[in-house]
């Protein structure tokens, strides 16, 4: 039997009888970075707290989504082109110039045992030839997947999407009908709703928002940004990912793009759009909300923060706005009335929600593109260089621990019962208080 029969017989041993999943897509429940998993640590390190750690192939800065004893990831499998074939794409590329110039990428689903962390399933999903490239901060599986009801839904950006039953590891549909210039690759990461998969390309070229059938992978609508923006191509690209909300009582998919917040309802139609004010592209924060108003940040460039009051508008109007140290690719963290959030440069800013007034700003170190995530009472935060730095929530820095792991960390983490489920460049780590004489696996 050869090594893909013998992981799909595994993948078809570990299907259990389905419940909710646990963590089903980027940032956990509801998509706020909140996790009601408790008995988490606060240190660990290579050799301390780590009950398992498994190698994964390929490159991706998705995060990991959990059903039962399932983990899912997705990853990207890069061949270079040859010499004479990178040689006649860099000429005609008259945009961004990428480090490597790849000849194909195939994208594939990876299951890890959550009891074990063995890797269970390596399956194919999708191939591009001649792919676009990627910026050096960015892969070409960065949009993390959604899991639900024994199904995992992958968006590739331009490149693609696909749906895998994680029961019988077959690939139910495909679809690589909606292409638009990233000019840095995809960075968006899908969500459903109702009946539908729904994503953001917004390109250089083209931007709009797009749902799919999720049943079916059939295309249901697509609609154009409607908002004016910049002369510049370039500045109105953008890697958002939407958030449904429940707005004066009306469900509503709110979708951050290029200079603009908008939402949607399950048609497709735009139901309002508010402009930021200034220029905001490239960005890739998920906006959270609270207090009757939804918080986002602007993007590239001139960054900010804004809150936009809600409740009692048919159309949101800024309340607020912060303008020291926003961040262009971590999202925003609200627990009770503060707002915190991490700028890519490394500072750590805590605001009260409600009114934008300053509690803190301190400077972590190092460089960030993840997620934070709150957890049984603890606020973690990652940096590329593999520094997960713990803060104590309030309107008073307190940092708890800091963790150093080989590698580099883009993903944000998972975490479930009493254990984090934490990606790094190269490997998974299920992460855990342990007696403290054991070391990892």
């Amino acid at each position: 039997m050869n090594t893909s029969a013998i992981l799909l017989a595994s993948l078809v041993a570990l299907s259990t009888p389905l419940a909710a999943a646990e963590w089903p897509e980027w940032r956990g429940p509801g998509g706020q970075g909140h996790a009601r998993a408790t008995g988490l640590p606060a240190s660990w390190s290579e050799t301390r707290n780590v009950t398992w750690k498994t190698e994964l192939p390929g490159r991706a800065w998705s995060s990991p989504v959990i059903e039962g004893k399932q983990i899912w990831l997705t990853t990207a499998l890069e061949t270079p082109a040859k010499q004479e074939d990178a040689d006649r794409r860099l000429k005609a590329n008259t945009g961004n110039q990428p480090l490597t110039v790849l000849e194909q990428v195939a994208f594939r689903a990876l299951c890890v045992d959550r009891d074990t962390g063995r890797l269970t399933a390596n399956l194919p999903l999708l191939t591009a030839r001649e792919p676009q490239w990627v910026h050096a901060l960015n892969s070409y599986a960065s949009g993390t997947p959604v899991i639900e009801d024994g199904k995992l839904y992958c968006h590739f950006g331009a490149m693609g999407n696909a749906c895998l039953d994680t029961r019988t590891g077959k690939v139910l549909w495909t679809d690589t009908s909606l292409v638009v210039q990233h000019e840095n690759g995809p960075g968006s990461t899908p969500v459903l709703w109702k009946h539908l998969m729904v994503f953001h390309l917004d390109g250089s070229d083209r931007q709009f928002i797009a749902a799919l059938d999720k049943r079916t992978g059939k295309l249901a609508w697509k609609t154009p940004r409607s908002g004016d923006m910049d002369k510049n191509p370039q500045l109105r690209k953008s890697y958002g990912t939407p958030l449904v909300l429940t707005l004066n009582g009306k469900e509503q998919l709110v979708s951050p793009a290029s200079d603009w917040l908008y939402a949607y309802d399950d048609t497709g139609r735009e139901l309002w759009r508010v402009k930021y004010g200034q220029l905001g592209f490239s960005l890739t924060p998920r906006p959270v909300a609270g207090h009757g108003m939804i918080y986002l940040s602007t993007g590239f460039m001139k960054p900010q923060i804004l809150a936009l009051k809600h409740q009692g508008l048919e159309r949101p109007e800024i309340a607020w706005r912060f303008d020291k140290g926003a961040p262009t690719m971590p999202s925003p963290l609200l627990i009770g009335n503060e707002l915190y959030f991490a700028s890519d440069g490394g500072i750590f800013t805590c605001l009260d929600a409600r009114t934008g007034r300053e509690h803190y700003r301190e400077r972590l170190g190092g460089n960030y593109s993840a997620s934070p995530t709150f957890a049984d009472g603890k606020i973690y935060v990652h940096n590329r260089e593999g520094l997960t730095t713990v803060v104590k929530p309030g309107t008073k820095f307190a940092v708890l621990d800091k963790n150093q792991l080989p590698g580099k960390i883009f993903a944000s983490l998972a975490a479930v019962d009493h254990a984090l489920f934490l990606r790094t460049d190269t490997a998974l780590y299920r992460i855990e208080q342990q007696p403290a004489k054991q070391a990892a696996r």
